[in-house]
């Protein structure tokens, strides 16, 4: 069991043969009067996220813990801390994995627009990008998860890592769920039934880039999250990231929005404009996969998803150093668009 300093006997209660419970001074830190409390220090929350992971906690603890934060609203310190406890245990995990190009996290699930980010990652993987994209459970009713819409659209989800490995290396893209690299946050993720909120396990799970791919690619539906994300990663000394608000919190560019581009290359600060490249369209409101396969089979056409399609994947060629800026890159996005295999996903 591990020790905190901020555990600190009380000489009163320990007297009559009581000890506290060492998970309980993270929850006091958080939860005294206005006045008392405070966030966590970043090693206060890499042990705090270490005991969670391995399960010395109690279901009380847990709760009041996440949504303590969550009115709060977790630092980039309290992030970074909890990056620390959980990179570990995913590289643990991934050992042998080929080297991925690009982190795409997928956690939102969609529920207005037709998954088109998946169109995007299998165009780039076709074209020599490797793709190692993950997500979590199905945790919020009536939203369509990457998992399910990649079994419809045919693709052979891997039972194992090894299997994600030879996928990765053979056909350039592979999926993995959170609980094949990282059980515990998908328990985690799971009490958005039981809680009624979000937690900051959907903030930590995007900024995860288990596997530390060259490029991580992170969205969120609330632009407000967006420095949280950039500056838990700058504190982590991640190099290479693009964070923007994309369709519905998934990795998809809106292509009838203008949309703001920030992160690090190289460990340096940078930041693009993507300009709307269609006037503002009305959502399906229904997800298809059969509608998506379609599309690229050049069967059906939908100028939103087409773009949706080409920015995403323009903004990954420019993040990766393929294209000198966006417009250059958004070019080499049509033309790989315009001459990709029309073949079954």
């Amino acid at each position: 069991m591990r020790t905190s300093h901020l555990s600190r006997k009380r000489p009163g209660f320990f007297a009559r043969g009581f000890s506290e419970h060492a998970f309980a001074p993270f929850v006091r830190t958080l939860g005294r009067g206005k006045r008392a409390r405070r966030g966590l220090t970043r090693q206060e929350a890499a042990e705090a996220m270490g005991h969670i992971l391995q399960g010395e906690v109690t279901q009380a603890q847990l709760g009041a813990f996440l949504m303590l934060l969550r009115v709060k609203e977790e630092t980039p310190e309290e992030l970074a801390g909890f990056l620390d406890a959980c990179r570990p245990v995913c590289s643990h995990y991934l050992i042998g994995l080929p080297k991925a190009d690009v982190d795409w996290p997928s956690y939102a699930g969609k529920k207005k627009h037709h998954p088109w980010y998946l169109l995007a990652a299998r165009l780039l993987a076709r074209n020599g990008v490797r793709v190692f994209m993950h997500g979590g459970p199905a945790h919020t009713p009536e939203r369509h998860y990457t998992d399910e819409s990649l079994r419809k659209l045919g693709f052979k989800l891997p039972r194992t890592v090894a299997e994600a490995g030879e996928q990765l290396h053979d056909e350039g893209f592979t999926y993995l769920g959170v609980e094949q690299f990282c059980p515990p946050l998908s328990t985690l993720l799971m009490l958005r039934f039981q809680l009624g909120l979000r937690s900051p396990i959907n903030t930590l799970s995007r900024n995860l880039n288990p596997a530390q791919a060259a490029l991580s690619l992170q969205s969120v539906f609330h632009p407000a999250y967006l420095n949280l994300h950039l500056e838990a990663s700058r504190l982590c000394g991640d190099r290479n990231l693009l964070l923007f608000k994309g369709e519905g919190g998934e990795v998809e560019i809106r292509p009838d929005a203008r949309t703001s581009i920030g992160g690090l290359r190289a460990g340096e600060p940078v930041e693009a404009v993507l300009e709307a490249a269609l006037p503002r369209q009305t959502p399906p409101g229904t997800v298809s996969t059969d509608h998506l396969r379609a599309v690229w089979r050049g069967e059906e056409s939908d100028v939103y998803g087409e773009a949706a399609v080409r920015q995403t994947v323009a903004t990954t060629l420019w993040g990766l150093g393929k294209a000198k800026d966006l417009e250059a890159a958004t070019k080499a996005a049509q033309t790989l668009w315009t001459e990709r295999k029309r073949d079954a996903l």
